[in-house]
């Protein structure tokens, strides 16, 4: 890659950071917002809660550290959560040098981890986020304590077609009657009216994200992980075929713990039942 995202013109950036700010205000209020400088640019972290073990959490696409609003309270009793908005995407971090390849994504947060002088971190990502989750495991696992993955997508299985196609009319036509039956779709449940769900809304709009394509581990890559692994999926998760992806993963990173939530869709903490158990497994993984 040889250019960085940027938003599309002034205007779109306001209208960004309205929605961003409602969102986030959805979160509890942190106990530090940190803009940690690295070479790849500044990265926003909040961080929460108490000198446990340190978890952070990677959004999904678009989705910035807001997505985790209602799993943070529950996570931070104890441990200390460091939510992170994603480098090269839409939110509160600044993107100022090009990455070369995805291996320069896992050195970018391998950089705000030093600079935040983290050791044996709990890394956690929902969608987009476990697979960031998974390559920083591949290509910068010093770090790293555990990964703990939400619904993954291109870890261990593709993106299914309808959601490139349905993606893909969506974002052609972008009109709020197509999003709200794609997120309907995508999520389990009529969401677009959250705070959280229109700020990736926002993000697709208004921000153009310049980073390299997004493409499944080869079976070598996957086998090579040696930190722990969590992986949650969703049985009713649509944007691709959960079975095959757990199944995958499992055969492929033997020492993996892989559940499937029967009830669950990509939206893998929608249901309070859902988001329950998950913050139980997630600190079974991060004892203290």
């Amino acid at each position: 890659m040889t250019k960085i995202g940027g938003f599309r013109n002034p205007a779109a950036e306001k209208r960004y950071y309205a929605a961003y700010d409602r969102a986030i205000a959805e979160c509890p209020e942190p106990d530090a917002v940190l803009d940690v400088e690295t070479p790849h640019g500044t990265t926003r972290v909040y961080r929460h809660g108490g000198d446990g073990p340190p978890i952070a959490l990677l959004p999904g696409l678009m989705a910035t550290s807001a997505c985790y609003a209602s799993l943070i309270p529950s996570l931070a009793g104890r441990h200390r959560i460091y939510a992170i908005d994603t480098l090269g995407e839409a939110g509160r971090s600044v993107q100022v040098r090009p990455f070369k390849d995805i291996r320069d994504r896992a050195i970018a947060l391998d950089d705000v981890f030093e600079s935040l002088g983290l050791t044996s971190v709990h890394l956690v990502g929902g969608s987009t986020g476990g697979w960031h989750a998974v390559n920083q495991a591949i290509h910068a696992p010093g770090r790293l304590a555990s990964v703990g993955l939400l619904d993954a997508t291109t870890v261990s299985a593709p993106f299914t077609r309808k959601v490139f196609w349905y993606g893909a009319a969506a974002a052609i036509l972008d009109n709020d009657q197509l999003w709200r039956g794609f997120l309907k779709w995508s999520a389990g449940a009529d969401v677009l009216d959250q705070p959280a769900a229109q700020l990736v809304l926002a993000g697709i709009r208004s921000y153009r994200a310049r980073v390299p394509f997004q493409i499944c581990p080869s079976e070598e890559e996957l086998r090579s992980v040696k930190v722990p692994v969590l992986a949650l999926f969703g049985a009713r998760s649509v944007v691709h075929d959960s079975i095959v992806a757990a199944g995958r993963l499992k055969d492929l990173i033997p020492h993996a713990d892989v559940e499937v939530l029967p009830d669950a869709g990509h939206y893998l903490y929608l249901r309070p039942e859902d988001r329950a158990l998950i913050v139980e497994r997630i600190l079974r993984s991060a004892p203290e």
